[in-house]
């Protein structure tokens, strides 16, 4: 090449760089609706799994404010609004909803059949949310969490070794549609251990109901608590913790963000491999996917963290063999 076109050439490149940059980025908007809870929660500094969220969608190249706009929404622990609120978010038309629990995308899911939808729950399939977990079909996708309830055994058995006395243990809970059919599996795995579950249902995700279900814990205590996976409890983490402390019981919970807080203990999906398949859901979807053709995925990581300063608060003495599996031991 002449020394002359080479010129030509790379002023022709400089410009054309300049023109794009000049050039707006494509804003892509992304609804994030949790079912309680304040919705400062849906940040970098909030739970694990927005912490994972957020950052994968970063590495993917969308920064919120430049060429990613993000509309957070809560659903402040009222299954009764979700239909209004799903209305509202859909008549904004974002790209992506992403919906955290079953009865929240399902209340999205009656709204609109066009706008995608990225969700994590259990049981797609059983609940009309997808045809098939390979292949789901209609405008939702997501992850899975199914294996909580093989989960909820797993901690049953944790929950045995740590407190071998235990005989009758409170599951706390929402009643949401399917709950009493995954209440048999568990049940039966109580029954295996000699465990009797007795239930602890809040009606609404509000510190009222919370305060409500431990009052009338009463006499008639259980010898241990279980505590659900339900995203609509996470933003009382806290709370829920307090009121477990306050009852003297010891308590198996569904994420770290518990033990972080002074829960005796958790064992969990883990949260920063959920997050992470949640925004490459995204990614895909923005980049022309199909949300029907994209896989649900199920999670294959689980945690065991225990709190030693909470089980010397409680007079418990965790044995060897269940602190040399635990992933973590905060002391």
């Amino acid at each position: 090449m002449r020394r002359r076109d080479f010129t030509i050439g790379l002023s022709l490149a400089t410009v054309i760089q300049s023109v794009r940059a000049q050039q707006p980025l494509k804003l892509r908007r992304i609804a994030i609706v949790i079912p309680a809870g304040p919705v400062n929660m849906i940040s970098e500094t909030g739970p694990r799994i927005y912490k994972a969220l957020f950052s994968e969608l970063r590495r993917l190249g969308y920064l919120e404010g430049q060429n990613l706009a993000i509309e957070r929404y809560s659903g402040e622990g009222r299954p009764e609004g979700f239909a209004n609120l799903a209305r509202e978010i859909v008549n904004r038309n974002p790209d992506v909803i992403v919906a955290s629990s079953n009865p929240v995308a399902l209340a999205i899911r009656a709204a609109t059949t066009a706008i995608p939808i990225v969700w994590i729950g259990v049981e797609p399939i059983r609940v009309g949310l997808a045809m098939s977990l390979g292949r789901p079909g209609g405008n939702v996708t997501g992850v899975t969490t199914d294996a909580r309830y093989e989960i909820v055994g797993k901690q049953l058995q944790i929950l045995k070794e740590a407190v071998p006395w235990a005989s009758k243990i409170a599951f706390l809970n929402m009643p949401t549609a399917t709950y009493r059919q995954n209440m048999q599996p568990i049940r039966a795995a109580g029954e295996q251990l000699a465990i009797s579950l007795t239930e602890m249902l809040v009606r609404q995700s509000v510190p009222s109901e919370y305060k409500r279900v431990f009052a009338e814990l009463g006499q008639d205590r259980p010898d241990a608590i279980i505590v659900s996976a339900l995203g609509d409890l996470v933003p009382y983490t806290s709370l829920i913790v307090e009121l477990v402390e306050k009852s003297h019981l010891p308590a198996i919970y569904p994420y770290r963000e518990y033990v972080e807080v002074g829960g005796l203990m958790c064992y969990q999906n883990d949260p920063d491999e959920l997050g992470r398949r949640m925004a490459d859901d995204v990614h895909e979807i923005l980049s022309g996917a199909k949300p029907g053709d994209i896989p649900i995925y199920q999670p294959t990581k689980f945690e065991l963290v225990i709190n030693l300063n909470t089980a010397k608060t409680l007079g418990l003495t965790i044995p060897s063999l269940l602190l040399a599996r635990a992933d973590e031991v905060i002391e």
